[in-house]
Protein backbone atom coordinates (compact mmCIF):
# COMPACT_ATOMS: atom_id res chain seq x y z
CA UNK A 1 0.00 0.00 0.00
CA UNK A 2 1.38 3.02 -1.00
CA UNK A 3 1.83 6.21 1.59
CA UNK A 4 -1.15 7.99 -0.11
CA UNK A 5 -3.40 5.26 -0.08
CA UNK A 6 -5.56 4.52 2.96
CA UNK A 7 -7.06 1.29 3.77
CA UNK A 8 -10.22 0.05 3.07
CA UNK A 9 -11.44 0.02 6.66
CA UNK A 10 -10.31 1.89 9.62
CA UNK A 11 -10.94 0.52 13.44
CA UNK A 12 -13.94 3.12 13.71
CA UNK A 13 -15.84 0.67 10.82
CA UNK A 14 -15.89 -2.28 13.30
CA UNK A 15 -16.80 0.27 16.73
CA UNK A 16 -20.74 -0.31 16.77
CA UNK A 17 -23.03 2.24 18.66
CA UNK A 18 -23.34 0.18 21.50
CA UNK A 19 -21.72 1.93 24.59
CA UNK A 20 -19.50 -0.18 26.54
CA UNK A 21 -20.38 -0.77 30.18
CA UNK A 22 -17.68 -2.11 31.74
CA UNK A 23 -16.20 -0.37 35.24
CA UNK A 24 -14.37 2.55 34.51
CA UNK A 25 -10.35 1.75 34.00
CA UNK A 26 -11.36 -2.26 33.50
CA UNK A 27 -8.88 -3.34 30.87
CA UNK A 28 -11.13 -4.76 28.60
CA UNK A 29 -11.88 -1.26 26.87
CA UNK A 30 -8.64 -1.46 25.40
CA UNK A 31 -8.92 -5.00 24.53
CA UNK A 32 -11.82 -4.03 22.34
CA UNK A 33 -9.96 -1.12 20.59
CA UNK A 34 -7.13 -3.70 19.70
CA UNK A 35 -9.56 -5.79 17.91
CA UNK A 36 -10.89 -2.67 16.29
CA UNK A 37 -7.32 -1.93 15.28
CA UNK A 38 -6.40 -5.58 14.15
CA UNK A 39 -9.36 -5.67 12.12
CA UNK A 40 -8.89 -2.84 10.34
CA UNK A 41 -5.46 -3.89 9.52
CA UNK A 42 -6.98 -7.71 8.58
CA UNK A 43 -9.22 -5.18 6.45
CA UNK A 44 -12.49 -7.83 6.02
CA UNK A 45 -15.47 -6.16 5.72
CA UNK A 46 -17.98 -6.46 8.97
CA UNK A 47 -20.45 -8.46 7.36
CA UNK A 48 -17.58 -11.42 7.07
CA UNK A 49 -17.45 -11.76 10.16
CA UNK A 50 -19.11 -13.24 12.86
CA UNK A 51 -17.47 -12.89 16.71
CA UNK A 52 -18.69 -15.56 19.38
CA UNK A 53 -18.67 -14.81 23.14
CA UNK A 54 -19.78 -17.10 26.04
CA UNK A 55 -21.01 -14.80 29.45
CA UNK A 56 -19.06 -12.65 31.28
CA UNK A 57 -17.78 -9.09 31.38
CA UNK A 58 -15.43 -9.43 28.70
CA UNK A 59 -18.18 -11.46 26.73
CA UNK A 60 -19.81 -8.41 25.95
CA UNK A 61 -17.45 -7.94 23.16
CA UNK A 62 -19.77 -8.70 19.87
CA UNK A 63 -22.48 -6.44 21.09
CA UNK A 64 -19.36 -3.61 21.06
CA UNK A 65 -18.32 -4.59 16.52
CA UNK A 66 -20.20 -3.92 13.35
CA UNK A 67 -19.35 -7.76 12.99
CA UNK A 68 -22.33 -10.35 13.10
CA UNK A 69 -22.47 -11.36 16.80
CA UNK A 70 -23.38 -13.98 19.02
CA UNK A 71 -23.72 -13.96 22.49
CA UNK A 72 -24.05 -17.65 23.97
CA UNK A 73 -24.30 -19.25 27.25
CA UNK A 74 -21.74 -19.71 29.72
CA UNK A 75 -18.72 -21.46 28.53
CA UNK A 76 -20.26 -22.63 24.97
CA UNK A 77 -18.76 -19.95 22.65
CA UNK A 78 -16.19 -22.49 20.67
CA UNK A 79 -19.05 -25.23 19.99
CA UNK A 80 -20.63 -22.42 18.60
CA UNK A 81 -17.70 -20.85 16.66
CA UNK A 82 -16.82 -24.63 15.37
CA UNK A 83 -20.65 -25.08 14.23
CA UNK A 84 -20.87 -21.35 12.47
CA UNK A 85 -17.27 -21.90 10.84
CA UNK A 86 -18.27 -25.02 9.57
CA UNK A 87 -21.31 -24.09 8.56
CA UNK A 88 -20.17 -21.26 6.44
CA UNK A 89 -16.07 -21.01 6.11
CA UNK A 90 -15.67 -18.39 4.42
CA UNK A 91 -16.29 -15.85 7.37
CA UNK A 92 -13.90 -14.70 9.79
CA UNK A 93 -14.85 -16.39 12.80
CA UNK A 94 -13.45 -15.00 16.42
CA UNK A 95 -14.17 -16.68 19.94
CA UNK A 96 -13.94 -14.16 23.35
CA UNK A 97 -14.30 -14.99 27.04
CA UNK A 98 -12.99 -14.45 30.25
CA UNK A 99 -10.89 -17.55 31.85
CA UNK A 100 -13.19 -18.57 34.37
CA UNK A 101 -15.72 -19.01 30.70
CA UNK A 102 -12.69 -20.71 29.07
CA UNK A 103 -10.99 -22.60 31.35
CA UNK A 104 -14.33 -24.07 33.85
CA UNK A 105 -16.97 -24.81 32.28
CA UNK A 106 -15.97 -24.20 28.96
CA UNK A 107 -12.41 -26.12 29.57
CA UNK A 108 -13.74 -29.49 28.28
CA UNK A 109 -14.28 -27.47 24.42
CA UNK A 110 -11.18 -26.12 24.06
CA UNK A 111 -8.94 -29.42 23.66
CA UNK A 112 -11.40 -30.62 21.04
CA UNK A 113 -11.22 -27.90 19.17
CA UNK A 114 -7.29 -27.59 18.89
CA UNK A 115 -7.16 -30.87 18.10
CA UNK A 116 -9.57 -30.24 15.31
CA UNK A 117 -7.60 -27.18 14.10
CA UNK A 118 -10.57 -25.23 12.94
CA UNK A 119 -9.48 -22.02 11.79
CA UNK A 120 -11.01 -19.64 14.73
CA UNK A 121 -9.01 -17.10 16.89
CA UNK A 122 -10.02 -17.46 20.57
CA UNK A 123 -9.15 -14.49 22.69
CA UNK A 124 -9.37 -14.83 26.52
CA UNK A 125 -9.31 -11.99 28.71
CA UNK A 126 -7.66 -13.45 31.86
CA UNK A 127 -8.45 -10.95 34.95
CA UNK A 128 -8.14 -14.44 37.02
CA UNK A 129 -11.44 -13.60 39.22
CA UNK A 130 -15.39 -13.90 38.53
CA UNK A 131 -15.49 -10.29 37.77
CA UNK A 132 -19.71 -10.12 36.48
CA UNK A 133 -20.87 -11.87 39.31
CA UNK A 134 -18.78 -10.22 42.45
CA UNK A 135 -15.35 -11.76 42.91
CA UNK A 136 -15.39 -15.41 43.47
CA UNK A 137 -12.19 -17.62 42.79
CA UNK A 138 -11.70 -18.14 39.28
CA UNK A 139 -9.90 -21.22 37.34
CA UNK A 140 -6.83 -19.25 36.86
CA UNK A 141 -6.60 -17.35 40.98
CA UNK A 142 -3.43 -17.52 41.98
CA UNK A 143 -3.22 -20.18 45.01
CA UNK A 144 -3.85 -18.44 49.01
CA UNK A 145 -6.11 -15.46 46.98
CA UNK A 146 -8.91 -14.70 49.21
CA UNK A 147 -12.35 -14.00 47.80
CA UNK A 148 -15.96 -14.20 48.99
CA UNK A 149 -15.53 -17.68 47.96
CA UNK A 150 -12.45 -18.30 49.51
CA UNK A 151 -12.15 -16.57 52.74
CA UNK A 152 -9.55 -18.29 53.93
CA UNK A 153 -7.61 -18.63 51.13
CA UNK A 154 -6.98 -20.76 47.72
CA UNK A 155 -6.27 -24.46 48.26
CA UNK A 156 -6.01 -24.83 44.83
CA UNK A 157 -3.06 -24.38 42.20
CA UNK A 158 -4.20 -22.23 39.30
CA UNK A 159 -5.14 -23.54 35.62
CA UNK A 160 -1.79 -21.91 33.63
CA UNK A 161 -3.63 -21.14 30.23
CA UNK A 162 -0.87 -20.80 27.64
CA UNK A 163 0.94 -24.26 29.52
CA UNK A 164 -2.97 -25.60 28.58
CA UNK A 165 -2.78 -24.77 24.92
CA UNK A 166 0.76 -25.28 24.34
CA UNK A 167 0.31 -29.02 25.93
CA UNK A 168 -2.47 -29.90 23.86
CA UNK A 169 -0.98 -28.84 20.26
CA UNK A 170 -2.45 -25.30 19.57
CA UNK A 171 -0.39 -24.39 15.89
CA UNK A 172 -0.46 -20.19 17.24
CA UNK A 173 -0.14 -19.21 21.21
CA UNK A 174 0.53 -15.55 22.23
CA UNK A 175 0.10 -13.57 25.08
CA UNK A 176 -0.87 -9.86 25.11
CA UNK A 177 -1.67 -6.71 27.92
CA UNK A 178 -3.65 -4.02 27.50
CA UNK A 179 -0.21 -2.11 29.14
CA UNK A 180 0.95 -2.10 25.74
CA UNK A 181 -1.98 -1.50 22.93
CA UNK A 182 -0.08 -1.33 20.31
CA UNK A 183 1.78 -5.03 20.44
CA UNK A 184 -1.47 -6.27 21.83
CA UNK A 185 -3.64 -5.30 18.46
CA UNK A 186 -0.27 -6.63 16.53
CA UNK A 187 -0.34 -9.96 18.11
CA UNK A 188 -4.37 -10.21 17.58
CA UNK A 189 -4.00 -9.34 13.90
CA UNK A 190 -1.28 -12.10 13.89
CA UNK A 191 -3.06 -14.44 15.53
CA UNK A 192 -6.21 -13.83 12.81
CA UNK A 193 -4.14 -14.33 9.88
CA UNK A 194 -2.67 -17.78 11.46
CA UNK A 195 -4.39 -20.54 9.00
CA UNK A 196 -5.93 -22.74 11.96
CA UNK A 197 -6.67 -22.10 15.60
CA UNK A 198 -5.03 -19.24 17.46
CA UNK A 199 -5.02 -18.74 21.38
CA UNK A 200 -4.40 -15.40 22.66
CA UNK A 201 -4.29 -14.78 26.18
CA UNK A 202 -4.68 -11.35 27.57
CA UNK A 203 -3.94 -10.36 30.81
CA UNK A 204 -6.70 -8.00 31.38
CA UNK A 205 -6.97 -6.52 34.99
CA UNK A 206 -10.33 -6.54 36.94
CA UNK A 207 -10.15 -2.64 38.63
CA UNK A 208 -12.99 -3.56 41.00
CA UNK A 209 -12.32 -7.08 42.42
CA UNK A 210 -8.43 -7.42 41.03
CA UNK A 211 -5.67 -7.11 43.45
CA UNK A 212 -3.35 -4.51 42.82
CA UNK A 213 -0.20 -6.20 41.98
CA UNK A 214 -2.95 -7.35 38.90
CA UNK A 215 -3.38 -3.90 37.93
CA UNK A 216 -1.39 -2.01 35.16
CA UNK A 217 1.11 -0.51 37.01
CA UNK A 218 1.62 -3.88 38.76
CA UNK A 219 1.56 -5.86 35.40
CA UNK A 220 4.12 -3.38 33.89
CA UNK A 221 6.29 -4.00 36.58
CA UNK A 222 6.16 -8.31 35.61
CA UNK A 223 6.15 -7.75 31.99
CA UNK A 224 8.98 -8.65 29.67
CA UNK A 225 8.93 -9.11 25.85
CA UNK A 226 9.98 -12.31 24.46
CA UNK A 227 11.06 -10.74 21.69
CA UNK A 228 13.36 -8.89 24.15
CA UNK A 229 14.21 -12.48 25.12
CA UNK A 230 15.34 -13.36 21.95
CA UNK A 231 12.30 -16.42 22.31
CA UNK A 232 11.99 -18.59 19.02
CA UNK A 233 8.47 -18.60 18.39
CA UNK A 234 8.65 -21.80 16.17
CA UNK A 235 10.27 -23.94 18.53
CA UNK A 236 7.32 -25.20 20.80
CA UNK A 237 9.57 -27.04 23.88
CA UNK A 238 11.31 -23.45 24.08
CA UNK A 239 7.90 -22.06 24.68
CA UNK A 240 7.23 -24.05 27.92
CA UNK A 241 9.71 -22.40 29.80
CA UNK A 242 8.23 -18.89 29.45
CA UNK A 243 4.90 -20.04 29.76
CA UNK A 244 5.56 -21.90 33.37
CA UNK A 245 6.11 -18.11 34.90
CA UNK A 246 2.54 -17.27 34.18
CA UNK A 247 1.21 -15.70 37.46
CA UNK A 248 4.96 -14.71 38.34
CA UNK A 249 6.38 -13.31 35.10
CA UNK A 250 3.87 -11.87 32.23
CA UNK A 251 5.96 -12.66 29.24
CA UNK A 252 4.18 -10.86 26.14
CA UNK A 253 4.35 -11.69 22.64
CA UNK A 254 4.06 -14.88 20.84
CA UNK A 255 5.38 -18.23 22.36
CA UNK A 256 4.65 -20.76 20.11
CA UNK A 257 3.90 -20.25 15.84
CA UNK A 258 3.57 -23.41 14.24
CA UNK A 259 5.93 -22.73 11.13
CA UNK A 260 3.93 -25.46 8.88
CA UNK A 261 0.62 -25.02 9.82
CA UNK A 262 -1.32 -28.49 9.12
CA UNK A 263 -4.51 -28.47 7.19
CA UNK A 264 -7.54 -27.14 8.92
CA UNK A 265 -10.11 -29.17 9.77
CA UNK A 266 -12.63 -26.77 7.58
CA UNK A 267 -10.57 -26.90 4.50
CA UNK A 268 -10.28 -30.65 4.73
CA UNK A 269 -14.39 -30.70 5.02
CA UNK A 270 -14.82 -28.67 2.30
CA UNK A 271 -12.60 -31.30 0.10
CA UNK A 272 -13.79 -33.93 1.42
CA UNK A 273 -17.48 -32.52 0.39
CA UNK A 274 -15.99 -31.58 -2.87
CA UNK A 275 -15.25 -35.34 -3.51
CA UNK A 276 -18.20 -36.88 -2.44
CA UNK A 277 -20.01 -34.56 -4.27
CA UNK A 278 -18.84 -35.74 -7.56
CA UNK A 279 -21.37 -37.07 -10.04
CA UNK A 280 -24.39 -36.29 -7.74
CA UNK A 281 -26.89 -34.94 -9.41
CA UNK A 282 -27.57 -31.03 -8.71
CA UNK A 283 -29.90 -29.51 -5.98
CA UNK A 284 -32.22 -28.67 -8.70
CA UNK A 285 -32.27 -31.76 -10.58
CA UNK A 286 -32.96 -33.64 -7.07
CA UNK A 287 -36.23 -31.11 -5.68
CA UNK A 288 -37.21 -31.93 -9.60
CA UNK A 289 -37.59 -35.51 -8.70
CA UNK A 290 -39.57 -35.13 -5.42
CA UNK A 291 -41.99 -32.13 -6.94
CA UNK A 292 -42.78 -34.98 -9.83
CA UNK A 293 -43.34 -37.75 -7.34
Amino acid sequence: MSATMTPEFQAKDYKSDLKPIWCPGCGDYSVVQGIYRALAAIGRPPHEIAFISGIGCSSRIPGYTTAYGFNTVHGRALPIAQGIKLANPDLLVLAAGGDGDGFSIGGGHIAHLIRRNIDITYIVMDNQIYGLTKGQLSPTSQKGRVTCTSRYGSLEEPVNPLLYVLAYGAGFVAQASPTDLVGMASIIEEAIRYPGFAFVNIQSPCVTYGEEAQQIKGLKAISASLKDLGHDPSDRLAAMDPAQHYGQKMHLGVFYRNPEPPPTYDAMLRERQAELSKGAPSRDRILDLFIKK
